[in-house]
């Protein structure tokens, strides 16, 4: 103990020398009239107790303000740590804030009032970044830091309002089963600064606390885990202080010391387990012959589909419905096949399928469901067509196509039959078509959908013949005779990436972006190389991924077998091709760059608060 009280005493007399050398190098700003608006941020001028206050045992704090003030939202942004169990009591009033506790405190504990970037000025909204007030109910305040950013794992997107937290306990199971010894929150930029904390050793954790308890109890809050132990430190240190005679001539260069407190350039990478709650969100039946399913998150294994007991129809259901999955695979629509069920009002089936319960596991639930029909009465006075009531067909491709689609023939029901010596797909050469044969197979998800895997020419034109009665639905619907065109973009229309990556550890991929950050084509790691061929002229940002695994996908990180998340870097540059029949081909080594810094401003959606330019006075 003696040792310890010997280290903060030393600290707390190098931090009074700092502060006296700064205090000395400031000059007081004035606003004279007609001059600029304050763009100064509110200072802190009064409190009771005073900081870094010792045996301190009151439960009420003030804190006054050299200017009208308000928190802006206290509830995520204002933490008090050691957390309490009873929220504190925090409110404003002109220049104060006022702070009741409502919980007993701990005796030789420091407590810290974080405030992060919550406090602004009342008129210009100029925020005091970083603004803390710390107490202790024993003899010394401990005084250390721990600092870092906190990043999306996935699209290394800055996380703001997030609980960054230690342990002292070094169990694993301190995050799950005690709340942080200290915390604080993630600023708009996803910084984050945990203060007065005592010598030792800690292990750091990062939480979206969804009910605020301090602790990672829930498999659906996000999480960070830093996979060293901390032992925060501090040394003496010098900066550079700049002054400038005007705006290009530089009149002195003074190198001011300042303690720095170590560890702060830790980087966290925020990541969500794979414990998504799934469960059927609602069912519908849009016609007559359709029964929709939908739900909440993609599914491996499709409901199983039962009459129930006592129906007058046998109760098997097989070859009587055709599933069709939407493309996320999310929705299941079944195609009723038995005239008898479509002739139903009412259809009361029983479904069987899996859903997450009390546990984060799967487990099998039957339903029974009513799906109604109504028909739609006819409108006054309208009459019966006697028009064919064809089978609708629709393809993905017209004319100016890029050469990477493929050709898509969708039905406007699922096809029982067709007969490929009436379907033609023909090239055009010079003036005459000639016929070309391509594969025709059916979507494996989709039975309305079926595939041309061709292997197109650049700048061809081509065109497909489908000739009545080729297809049939499994309703007895054919088709009428149709033909569409289309025509594929010339090579040179096209531009080509070629990236070699230095630095990565085993397979990976890499994913080409839009200016949204979302992927436009994907291509895997293959000698040491991406390659992006017949890429449309624009501008892209590259993401690369180390595909630990080597599933192809990014993939999230699991606390319980302490895996931290897939890596993922950004090409620090945008790669701007506006022309036509032009490549890009560079090297890329994506650890020369610290990774806090790679990914570009464009496609950066937490983008640094702009500093407000100071009005004037008309």
């Amino acid at each position: 103990m003696g040792q310890r009280n010997g280290i903060h005493r030393k600290l707390l007399l190098l931090l009074k020398g700092c502060g006296a050398i700064l205090c000395c190098s400031c000059a007081s700003l004035g606003s004279p009239e007609g001059g600029a608006f304050d763009d100064m941020p509110p200072r802190l001028v009064k409190s009771i107790p005073p900081a870094d206050a010792v045996r301190f045992n009151g439960r009420k704090i003030e804190l006054l303000f050299d200017e009208y003030i308000i928190i802006e939202k206290p509830a995520e942004k204002v933490i008090i740590t050691p957390p309490q169990k009873q929220t504190p009591a925090i409110r404003t009033i002109g220049k104060q804030i006022f702070v009741e506790l409502k919980d007993s405190l701990i005796a030789g504990t420091t407590y810290t009032l974080d405030f992060t970037d919550g406090i602004v000025d009342n008129n210009e909204k100029n925020p005091l970044e970083g603004f803390a007030f710390a107490f202790s109910t024993g003899d010394t305040v401990d005084s250390l830091m721990i600092s870092g950013l906190l990043l999306n794992a996935e699209n290394l997107e800055p996380q703001p309002g997030a609980v960054v937290g230690i342990h002292a306990c070094l169990h694993d199971s301190a995050f799950t089963s005690q709340p942080f010894l200290r915390t604080t929150t993630t600023n708009d930029a996803g910084r984050f600064t945990i203060r007065n904390a005592a010598p030792g050793n800690y292990r750091l954790f990062a939480l979206k606390d969804e009910n605020r308890n301090y602790r990672f109890d829930r498999k659906t809050e996000a999480i960070a885990f830093y996979d060293s132990l901390i032992t925060p430190a501090f040394e003496s240190a010098l900066r550079q202080d700049t002054i400038w005679t005007n705006d290009l001539t530089v009149d002195t260069i003074r190198k001011i010391p300042y303690t720095r407190f170590t560890p702060d350039n830790i980087t966290l990478f925020f990541f969500r387990e794979n414990a998504e709650t799934q469960y059927l969100a609602k069912t519908e039946r849009p016609s007559q012959n359709r029964l929709v399913f939908h739900f909440n998150t993609p599914l491996d294994l499709p409901p199983a589909l039962s009459l129930p007991d006592g129906d007058s129809v046998e109760n098997t259901l097989e070859n009587r419905y055709i599933p069709e999955y939407s493309p996320d695979k999310r929705d299941i629509t079944y195609w009723l096949v038995d005239s008898l069920l479509c002739g139903r009002d009412t259809i009361r089936l029983r479904a069987e399928y899996r859903q997450t319960d009390t546990s984060p596991d799967l487990s099998p639930v039957a339903d029974t469901l009513r799906f109604i029909w109504k028909a739609p009465r006819p409108k006054k006075g309208e009459m019966a067509a006697d028009n064919t009531d064809f089978l609708k067909i629709a393809f993905s491709l017209k004319n100016a196509a890029d050469i990477f689609d493929t050709l898509k023939v969708i039905f406007s029901e699922p096809v029982r039959a067709f007969d490929p010596a009436k379907i033609r797909i023909q090239q055009k050469v010079d003036t005459l078509w000639e016929d070309r044969v391509f594969p025709i197979v059916a979507d494996s998800l989709n039975p309305r959908i079926f595939l041309v895997n061709g292997d197109w020419d650049y700048g061809r034109a081509f065109r497909i013949i489908v000739d009545s009665a080729a297809i049939f639905s499994i309703y007895g619907k054919w088709n009428d005779s149709t033909a569409v065109g289309f025509k594929f973009k010339e090579a040179e229309e096209y531009v080509n990436v070629y990236m070699k990556i230095a630095g990565g550890k085993g397979d990976g991929f890499g994913e080409l972006l839009n200016s949204a950050d979302k992927t436009v084509r994907t291509s895997a790691l293959h000698d040491g190389e991406l390659i992006f061929e017949n890429i449309n002229p624009g501008k892209y940002y590259l993401r690369y991924v180390e595909d630990a695994n080597g599933n192809g996908k990014w993939d999230t990180g699991n606390y319980e077998r302490r895996l931290q998340p897939e890596k993922v870097f950004y090409y620090p540059n945008a790669i701007d091709l506006p022309r036509k029949n032009t490549d890009l081909e560079n090297e890329w080594n994506i650890r020369e760059m610290p990774v806090e810094k790679q990914k570009p401003l464009e496609v950066t959606k937490n983008k640094p608060a702009q500093k407000k330019k100071p009005k004037t006075k008309s």
